[in-house]
């Protein structure tokens, strides 16, 4: 299907919202819609249901077959959840068929986003040397050969990134 634009919609911008591409003959963004709003309408029962408190981070719920998923956003909030379980059963079951409440736990994207990156440590030169004084002068067994070989890597990653003793410390 090809969706050309008319003059209307380029001359008002106004048009171009979500439920005017509901009007299109394909029903798939439609049911999606409905089941959005049906999420919305249920995540709010949820939250009615629930103490001030926890009913704040009680973040998305979907209904699953017959199982609903109430997302929350730490452990915390969702092992006190847990306890709610027979309210949220009974809240639901008379809206949906719906056997089993599953809590899971879910960031928000900010949260993702601050995760730093994780930098090797590289030992100081003079212990590397040390590393290295510690072996037998021909490295006669795999221990030896290992540990040579991780003190020629370690040497190499320090040159490469530049660190100096003093900036180590």
């Amino acid at each position: 299907m090809r969706v050309s634009c008319t003059d209307d919609f380029v001359a008002n911008p106004s048009m171009t919202t979500f439920k005017s591409a509901l009007a299109h003959p394909n029903q798939a963004l439609s049911r999606l819609y409905a089941q959005i709003e049906q999420q919305k309408k249920l995540l709010a029962l949820i939250k009615k249901n629930l103490p001030e408190p926890l009913s704040d981070h009680v973040l998305h719920c979907v209904v699953s077959g017959r199982k609903l998923l109430v997302y929350t956003d730490t452990a915390t909030w969702a092992s006190q959840l847990r306890f709610y379980n027979p309210v949220l059963l009974k809240t639901i079951t008379a809206a949906a068929r719906i056997d089993l409440v599953q809590i899971r736990i879910t960031r928000p994207i900010d949260a993702l986003a601050a995760i730093p990156e994780r930098t090797a440590k590289i030992p100081s030169p003079d212990k590397i040397a040390a590393l290295r004084s510690n072996l037998s002068d021909p490295p006669d067994d795999a221990l030896s050969q290992a540990l040579l070989n991780l003190s020629h890597t370690l040497e190499r990653l320090s040159r490469r990134t530049g660190q100096s003793e003093k900036e180590r410390r």
